[in-house]
């Protein structure tokens, strides 16, 4: 464990630091893919023809390597962070639209009929109706793209430092130094692991009416029957 936590000069920041660094270059695209994705995922279940071509473009999209994107955007918005953060928020879009076009096609459509009948109109009913019970699978597109955008972060660190943790990946092959690759690994792995942690405990919060572990789903037991004595006796 000697040098474990021995970040390079180089890299101008302390662990904890690229801990901070890596979560808002991870999760600042998640939620812009997120306020973006629910609009578009609306206007696709209000307009069902308008689904196939966004998911076959969103597809295109998410078929693009980080790498090739990054290149594009160098150009543009330099060897920043906002360069990493762009296709981080592009993928989770794509994540996002069809989990929540699923979610909210899953509400009855006795429940919108009877919503309508309540006097909700169309915005109403989609943010106080369709999206609390869509929520089970947003949140479900949501921890696969806190996951992957996590670990696409560390591509960042092939164009000027910009990988957060993925830079300590580089700076192991630079000097030699194996521990720092090690670390750069496993403290991701944690930081996907707790941020999905924290994704099923808001989905328990905001779901209360869902089952609950293995016993959650499990009808009651039938009452054991009586002895012969006793059934005579209620007869």
């Amino acid at each position: 464990m000697n040098g474990f936590f021995d970040i390079p000069s180089d890299l101008d920041n302390t662990y904890f630091g690229l801990i901070g660094l890596h979560l808002r270059e991870a999760l600042l695209p998640v939620l812009a893919g997120l306020l973006a994705a629910l609009p578009v995922a609306q206007l696709c279940v209000r307009f069902r023809w308008l689904y196939p071509p966004v998911l076959g473009v969103t597809t295109v999209f998410y078929a693009i390597p980080s790498l090739a994107v990054f290149v594009v955007l160098i150009d543009y918005t330099g060897q920043t962070e906002l360069t990493v953060m762009i296709p981080l928020a592009v993928y989770s879009l794509v994540v996002l639209v069809p989990a929540i076009v699923d979610g909210v096609r899953s509400v009855p459509d006795e429940t919108l009929a009877a919503s309508t009948a309540m006097g909700f109109g169309p915005v109403r009913r989609y943010l106080q109706v369709q999206l609390p019970i869509a929520v089970p699978a947003i949140l479900a597109g949501l921890r696969v793209a806190v996951s992957a955008s996590i670990s696409l972060v560390s591509v960042g660190a092939l164009i000027g430092n910009q990988g957060a943790l993925g830079n300590l990946l580089a700076d192991a092959q630079k000097y030699g130094r194996p521990e720092l690759a090690v670390n750069s690994v496993l403290t991701t792995a944690v930081l996907a692991i707790l941020c999905d942690a924290v994704l099923v405990l808001l989905r328990n919060l905001l779901t209360p009416w869902m089952p609950r572990g293995r016993s959650g789903g499990r009808r009651p037991k039938k009452a054991a029957a009586l002895p012969e004595s006793q059934e005579a006796g209620a007869r």
